[in-house]
């Protein structure tokens, strides 16, 4: 903490509670709601049975793999309601944490308070992979919506330079069945996945008041959208649609929730900004439980009048879930209304993916800040802007190493790579309330988790619950990023530490 305030790595204190929530729903309410919520309930069909694709929970129960990853269909509901008794636990766990040590870095720096240097590193290396790779995802989102907003202004452009110029499952018209091209790769560029990170980069750059600014105006429209959309879209529910509530189970409510949860990283991101609070002890812990109650209840909406309006199994598989439904229903007699509340939505979706990229980009930018001044990472990510006293080149980087992935790649997959790093980061910090309680148990806590141990030991249960709905390759590749983790910490980062003895 004496650190932070040295004159050369202070950031400017000017968010209150009010823009920390908003920060937090700016993340959640974005990619997930407007996109991942479609694979959440349609899951990943397949037709051959592989234990590489099948969650690890399956391999357990069933003995053997199963064929794709299955879709919670209209149980969705329930899913969100054990992810939001998930995030409730750990967001309580955060809160503690955050109070006590109100510095920039969040999961990472929790856990180097708690659990020494190595863990830290690992956490944080865990972090630097599940930013990254939800930008990407929100990033090509943002691109998807962008070609439907095209579509319903009627102007059709190249899609070679709207879409990644790799594409594992092909890429199909709006009505899903003529190929525009075939699966692999093809010569081409996704530009507004591209251009939006960028100038969201330029945005941080500048400062973190003025990101607050635009990310509150961001939330407030698409609040908006999700609300019209529910409000119209309970006129076209089909009972019919909700038989059967349950298709795939326990397997596929667990599997829902763990692809959806990646997007509840906002109340993650509402901590890395805590060294830029006025008042981090109060205002950190209003932020998330705020951002995670507002979130439960528009997510819950959502999942319960689409999978009301079309037939679950038709989500499978499309990146704008929510306003293709609108354009499908649309067509019904008596539903032409829909055409403009289409395109009111589509633009809250799109607004909502700019604000995921604003903060997951902040966040990013924080944890490698964080990471620099402890010297696990060259001192060059921990400078600030002279002017505007931001991580300036720590926020360039991290908007370059998304932004041309992003445009290359179809990393709609990787939301399961960053799912499996977001709970794992929420199980250590679970983990450090409870070791933080035994090793100092008598310093001050502007806020306390009640309960005693029960709530992190909770927290702990269900997040490595939700992690075995995760494929098994997924599990494959965490580890071997962990692995390349250790191996630059053992031969690099080790040696510039603080508390390196030589």
């Amino acid at each position: 903490m004496s650190d932070s305030e040295r004159p050369e790595h202070a950031l400017k204190k000017t968010l209150g509670p009010v823009s920390l929530t908003a920060l937090g729903i700016g993340a959640v309410i974005g990619s997930g709601i407007f996109t991942v919520i479609g694979t959440a309930i349609g899951g990943n069909p397949s037709k051959t049975a592989s234990w590489a694709a099948s969650p690890i929970i399956d391999l357990i129960l069933h003995h053997g793999a199963v064929a794709g990853r299955p879709g919670a269909g209209p149980a969705l509901a329930l899913s969100l309601v054990l992810v939001a008794i998930v995030c409730g636990l750990t967001g309580l766990c955060y809160a503690e944490l955050s109070s006590m040590i109100p510095i920039a870095g969040s999961a990472y720096t929790y856990t180097y308070a708690t659990m020494g240097e190595l863990i830290a590193w690992i956490i944080g290396w865990d972090l630097i992979l599940e930013y990254a790779f939800s930008n990407m995802s929100v990033s090509v989102g943002f691109a998807a919506h962008i070609v439907d907003l095209l579509d319903w202004l009627n102007i059709h452009l190249d899609p070679k330079w709207l879409s990644p110029a790799y594409l594992p499952l092909g890429l199909q018209d709006l009505s899903g069945k003529v190929d525009i091209f075939p699966a692999g790769w093809h010569f081409g560029f996704d530009i507004p996945a591209f251009i939006i990170v960028l100038l969201l980069t330029v945005v941080l750059v500048r400062g973190i008041r003025e990101s607050a600014r635009t990310n509150n105006i961001m939330v407030l429209v698409k609040i908006a959208a999700i609300l019209v959309f529910i409000f119209f879209g309970l006129s076209f529910i089909h009972p019919g649609n909700y038989h059967p509530f349950s298709p795939n189970g326990f397997s596929g409510v667990l599997a829902g929730g763990s692809i959806i949860f990646f997007t509840y990283i906002g109340f993650d991101s509402v901590s890395t900004a805590s060294e830029e609070c006025k008042n981090p002890r109060r205002d950190v812990p209003i932020g998330i439980i705020a951002t995670l109650v507002v979130c439960t209840i528009l997510y819950i909406g959502v999942a319960a009048v689409l999978t009301g309006m079309v037939p679950w199994q038709s989500i499978a598989g499309d990146g704008a879930p929510v306003v293709d439904a609108l354009k499908r229903v649309s067509l019904q007699p008596g539903a032409h209304r829909l055409h403009y509340v289409r395109l009111f939505v589509l633009l809250g979706a799109i607004v909502g993916m700019i604000s995921s990229i604003l903060v997951f980009q902040l966040g990013q930018a924080r944890v490698w800040f964080s990471m620099s001044r402890d010297r696990l990472l060259p001192d060059v990510f921990s400078k600030v802007h002279p002017k505007f006293r931001t991580p300036a080149f720590a926020t360039w980087v991290a908007g370059v190493l998304v932004a041309i992935p992003s445009g290359l790649f179809d990393v709609g997959t990787f939301a399961e790579m960053s799912n499996i790093g977001t709970l794992f980061a929420f199980v250590l910090v679970s983990i450090g309330v409870i070791v933080l309680r035994v090793k100092d148990p008598k310093r001050h806590r502007g806020f306390r988790v009640p309960g005693g141990p029960v709530i992190p030991v909770l927290s702990t249960f269900f997040c490595v619950l939700l992690m075995a709905g995760l494929p098994a390759i997924t599990w494959v590749r965490f580890f071997v990023w962990l692995v390349i983790g250790l191996f630059v910490y053992y031969f690099y980062s080790r040696k510039r530490s603080e508390f390196y003895k030589g």
